[in-house]
């Protein structure tokens, strides 16, 4: 694998952490025009998978037959962290659908961010499936089997109807043949995609500019469910989390997954863009995101300046000390 080093950090002016990775960015031809290493590794989506997963949802009838609102449309795209306003709206949800809890394959845990989950252990309560950072995906599962006829009895596995259908449609959007796609076992127990870095740069560039999807009702189902996630975007991930924090920005679609994989897509500017943070640091996120952002010279200060808020170029000491800094090693 080529790679190069992405980030820096220091302690005393010393070299403390390397972390390497891969970018590729993409324009609306199809080409590679930014590019950090080998652009045609194959990567993992993990959860940056999640807006695709949820297309099915858009392509049916089932928000307007549910009466499910935007903020809890947004909950098929997210890696929810348990707030109460994530645990509300997946309560209404669980209401509206006809998916039961108990049917939900991801596993029971306690909300991703400490306070809810502190809290919920000093009130001795039990571990549950929809405190699961995937909750919303695997309802949106359980019910587009429902809806499509599907049996829900093995929805997680590789060869189900309904892991068939996304696979497609990420064929479509990623320009990988369905013979070419790679496939593993997510953290939350269904199929996970790998394919090319470059592909996935495509893949955001056509949900950030849905008019290159040839089909029409893909087309239409993209846009509703980039809207929803523009339009709450701390359901998707939570208050001062970089998914938040570039899809307030309605320019851009994004979505991160686990082990420092990060897809978006600018929509103005046409282009689609892919990274993987070899290390599997998500911390390092925000720098590298907002070094992208100010090479390419993207217009929107403030969602520069949000990243860089969640991750200052500064390191400092529990005291408050600064001990080292940060720095962006990569060109595009």
């Amino acid at each position: 694998m080529q790679y190069e080093v992405l980030i820096e950090e220091t302690r005393n002016g010393l070299v403390e952490n390397i972390h390497s990775g891969i970018i590729c960015g993409v324009n609306d031809q199809l080409q590679t025009i930014y590019q950090v290493g080998d652009e045609e590794q194959y990567v993992y989506f993990r959860s940056a998978a999640k807006p695709i997963q949820a297309i099915p949802i858009f392509l049916s009838n089932i928000i307007s037959k549910y009466n499910i609102t935007d903020e809890e449309a947004a909950l098929f795209t997210a890696s929810q962290r348990g707030e109460a306003y994530h645990i509300s709206a997946l309560e209404s949800l669980l209401q509206k659908l006809p998916a039961k809890e108990e049917e939900l394959f991801c596993p029971a845990s306690y909300p991703l961010n400490a306070a809810p989950k502190e809290t919920m252990i000093r009130e001795q309560k039990s571990k549950r499936r929809l405190y699961h950072n995937c909750a919303g995906k695997h309802l949106g599962f359980v019910t587009m089997c429902r809806e499509l006829g599907f049996p829900v009895e093995g929805y997680w596995e590789e060869n189900h109807p309904l892991q068939q259908k996304i696979l497609s449609i990420l064929s479509e959007l990623s320009e990988v043949p369905q013979s070419n796609i790679k496939m593993g076992i997510d953290g939350c127990g269904v199929p996970v995609f790998a394919i090319p870095l470059k592909n996935m740069a495509i893949a955001y560039l056509k949900l950030a500019c849905p008019d290159l999807i040839a089909d029409e009702d893909m087309r239409n189902a993209v846009k509703k469910m980039t809207n929803v996630m523009n339009l709450h975007p701390n359901i998707v991930a939570s208050e001062d989390f970089v998914c938040s924090a570039l899809l307030r920005d309605e320019n851009i679609v994004a979505k991160g997954g686990a082990q420092g994989v990060y897809c978006f897509g600018l929509k103005k500017e046409r282009r689609g863009f892919a990274l993987k943070v070899l290390s599997g640091s998500e911390d390092v996120w925000p720098n590298v995101l907002a070094s992208i952002l100010e090479q390419i010279g993207y217009s929107n200060q403030q969602t520069i300046n949000s990243l860089r808020k969640i991750r200052p170029a500064i390191i400092k000491n529990d005291a408050g000390i600064v001990v080292g800094e940060v720095r962006e090693k990569f060109s595009l």
